[in-house]
């Protein structure tokens, strides 16, 4: 997210006297607003604590619950000298703003989250629109829920900290004008609380994102320019769609699976009931070959390091190059990624000439890394485990372990693949229970591709 400053680790004390045990934490010496803390901790690099006496008013206490509503703000006194109409105004303003309940918790303690001083209840983060998006993107991606945030206007703190401590969910909110003057927060900024159990899905989510080229700052696709290109495969192709899947009755099913998983194994048993390659590897060798135009992009761009004696490409060396650097690999793609497209569209046209009833089998090792779901009728995981990953690639390639792991890591997990898919093959056993296993699968597929030509025939 390339944040501006530190995210804050926020945890309420059910006595004052913990506050002696955190190290490093500075209390004040006189009172200050609970922004004054915030903004100390986002840009000093400072962890802090306070109890009631600490903080400058009981508008910051009730909201944390470290003290009870006193009845000058109860009846909309305090509100309406300022921020409502009416007294009426603000005692309706009072009793909507959320509140921790009193009586729990006697103080309060701040800090760098990137230290893990204590164990907190939640992190602030504070970020502009634009990096808030990709955040909510991130909590988004697995198990999808609509996010609803709040504004009470002042008083922001009660949005952010009080609704997140009460529903137990993340919350945005707009820094409201005393955390913007006395805490210094920035005209573009917004803030997020996330309940501290959420971090772990917040981080898988951006990272998911970030492979996908979901990244922050967005880069400018240009506004008076063809877009086409810039698009994602899923909303730019629809022509290429419409020559696969639309306008024949062939069912085209995705392979796919992690490195060593024994993707090829599969398919050739596929390949023996009658499913037609077309394999991603092969035209990945095909489009790369000496003389071709990716052939002198990958040179021009990663130079003759990555050159056998004989001039064609040491695919073990540029492997080496891309598996440690994302950006590589995604400037590897962008040569390789459209010839290789060329090249299956006319293998996909080839075989719906040859047989208009097909079940063509596509091996694409990234399929999903690379957003190409949406090409395919069905998605087949060939699954082991990720330590059986490693044992496989370790043995095959004759590396060490933990090269073998930084293999198997750079890649999605098998784990996450398997939930993008429709089937799953099982490969971690004899090769006669996988056979088994594909034969269903056959059964299968033959079904759901005579459903496909009658829907067709009828249509």
């Amino acid at each position: 997210m390339r944040l501006r400053t530190f995210p804050v680790a926020f945890k309420l004390l059910e006595r004052k006297e913990e506050m002696g045990s955190i190290p490093f934490l500075r209390r004040l010496g006189h009172r200050s607003t609970l922004c004054q803390l915030l903004n100390m901790v986002r840009n000093f690099d400072w962890t802090v604590g306070a109890d009631a006496t600490d903080l400058m008013a009981p508008v910051c206490t009730s909201i944390i619950g470290l003290t009870g509503m006193p009845e000058y703000m109860r009846d909309g006194t305090f509100r309406c000298i300022i921020w409502s109409k009416t007294k009426r105004d603000g005692e309706q303003y009072e009793h909507s703003i959320p509140r921790i309940p009193y009586g729990k918790y006697e103080a309060v303690v701040l800090g760098p989250a990137v230290y893990n001083p204590f164990d907190p209840n939640m992190i602030l983060i504070y970020a502009n629109p634009a990096q808030m998006m990709l955040l909510i993107n991130a909590l988004q991606f697995e198990h999808y829920e609509v996010m609803e945030f709040f504004c009470v206007g002042e008083s922001s703190c009660a949005d952010a900290i009080a609704r997140c401590y009460l529903s137990g969910k993340p919350s945005l909110t707009i820094p409201c004008y005393g955390e913007r003057r006395y805490g210094h927060t920035q005209d573009d900024e917004l803030v997020m609380a996330l309940p501290a159990g959420v971090i772990d899905t917040a981080v898988k989510g951006m990272e998911a994102l970030y492979r996908r080229g979901i990244r922050y700052p967005v880069s400018y696709a240009g506004v008076q320019m063809d877009i086409a290109p810039a698009m994602p495969g899923a909303y730019a192709s629809a022509g290429m769609l419409e020559l696969t899947r639309g306008k024949s009755t062939i069912l085209l099913l995705g392979v796919t699976g992690g490195v060593a998983t024994g993707k090829s194994a599969v398919s050739a048993m596929l390949e023996e009931l009658g499913a037609p390659v077309i394999d991603f590897d092969v035209l990945a060798r095909a489009v790369v070959e000496s003389g071709k135009p990716a052939y002198h992009e990958i040179v021009s761009f990663f130079g003759r390091q990555v050159l056998n004696e004989d001039g064609t490409i040491n695919r073990k060396r540029l492997s080496e190059i891309i598996f440690a650097d994302m950006e590589q690999r995604k400037k590897l793609e962008s040569f390789t990624h459209p010839r290789i497209g060329e090249a299956y569209i006319e293998q996909v046209l080839r075989h719906s000439v040859e047989n208009p009833n097909a079940i063509i089998q596509v091996v694409v090792p990234l399929l999903i890394e690379s957003n190409m779901n949406f090409m395919f009728d069905k998605i087949l995981v060939v699954y082991i485990s990720e330590h059986d990953q490693v044992e496989r690639l370790r043995e095959r390639e004759g590396i060490d372990e933990q090269g073998a792991a930084n293999m198997v890591r750079s890649q999605m997990t098998i784990e996450e693949k398997k939930g993008y898919a429709d089937y799953i093959i099982d490969n971690s056993g004899t090769i006669e229970e996988t056979r088994r296993q594909v034969r269903q699968l056959w059964v299968e597929l033959k079904r759901l591709q005579q459903q496909k030509a009658l829907k067709k025939e009828q249509d």
